[in-house]
């Protein structure tokens, strides 16, 4: 797929995406979310990427949807008489981040509204700028939370915060966002990308790639479970797998010589036997 929407730029295995739609403040169509899907598909397949940065073009993040369409925007009705369900395109990008095998970094450099903050909670890490806005409208737009977003926010910032941004509809400052977690820093404008390309060079210079993959999936995943015991089955699992791998010696050998880890796994090719785990109804 050629991008016209967004942009896909790899440098240092550092994978920067960029909302490419300045003159609509990036406004989200069914097109970007074709072009987020297959840039993720990508960055899964391509073991040169380790880290992936999400960011806006121009002064906005994401401004929601694109309501060009006026009234009908969100009507689906005539797509509902060929099938029996419609997807939310939101929900599809925010899942399709949730199964990402690289870690995500959001770094909101201006207002992030409606499916332009929902798509981003099944990010790991969020740093915004300080003119970044956000706000949870559907109530104020007849309409209700999307993009599995209340299966993720509360788990974010809490039930009774989430209740009061998605009842209220109101936009907050970057501050409000701080205090409640849902991002992790706030920056000067023109400090945001660098601060998370350094977050981002944490993660890619220090660690390995399969061990990464592994927790990440491992952190979402327990979310849903209801006893530690699930965790403690893929913990097992998990240290057993590892603890005999090249990765590990890496690990401990480096360390014990004060030098840079060089990892060699790759999670396209060396994923232990038991991933993916929440496939397996025996497990």
């Amino acid at each position: 797929m050629d991008f016209t929407e967004i942009s896909y730029e790899v440098a240092d295995r550092v994978l920067t995406i960029t909302l490419d739609r300045p003159d609509r403040l990036n406004a989200f169509t069914l097109r970007m979310h074709e072009e987020l899907l297959d840039a993720f598909d990508r960055a899964d397949a391509d073991d040169n990427v380790r880290v992936v940065v999400v960011t806006g073009r121009g002064r906005g993040f994401c401004a929601g949807a694109d309501l060009g369409s006026g009234g009908s925007t969100f009507d689906h009705s005539e797509l509902l008489e060929t099938t029996d369900v419609h997807r939310d395109e939101g929900g599809l990008v925010s899942l399709r981040i949730f199964r990402s095998t690289k870690p995500v970094i959001a770094a909101f450099n201006g207002p992030a509204v409606g499916v332009g903050v929902t798509m981003t909670l099944p990010m790991d890490i969020r740093l915004a700028a300080e003119s970044a806005r956000f706000g949870f409208v559907f109530a104020r737009r007849g309409l209700v939370p999307e993009a599995a977003s209340s299966w993720f926010l509360p788990r974010v910032v809490g039930i009774n915060r989430a209740l009061e941004w998605t009842l209220t509809g109101r936009v907050f400052p970057a501050a409000e966002a701080l205090a409640a977690g849902l991002v992790r820093s706030v920056h000067p404008d023109d400090e945001l990308l660098p601060a998370a390309y350094a977050l981002a060079r944490e993660i890619a210079d220090n660690t390995s790639a399969v061990s990464v993959t592994l927790t990440r999936q491992m952190l979402w995943r327990m979310l849903g479970e209801s006893h530690p015991m699930a965790a403690h089955r893929v913990d097992s699992a998990g240290i057993n797998a590892m603890g005999q791998s090249p990765d590990a010696r890496e690990g401990v050998m480096s360390f014990l010589d004060k030098r840079p880890p060089a990892f060699t796994m790759r999670p396209t090719a060396d994923m232990p036997a038991f991933y993916p785990w929440w496939n397996d109804p025996d497990f």
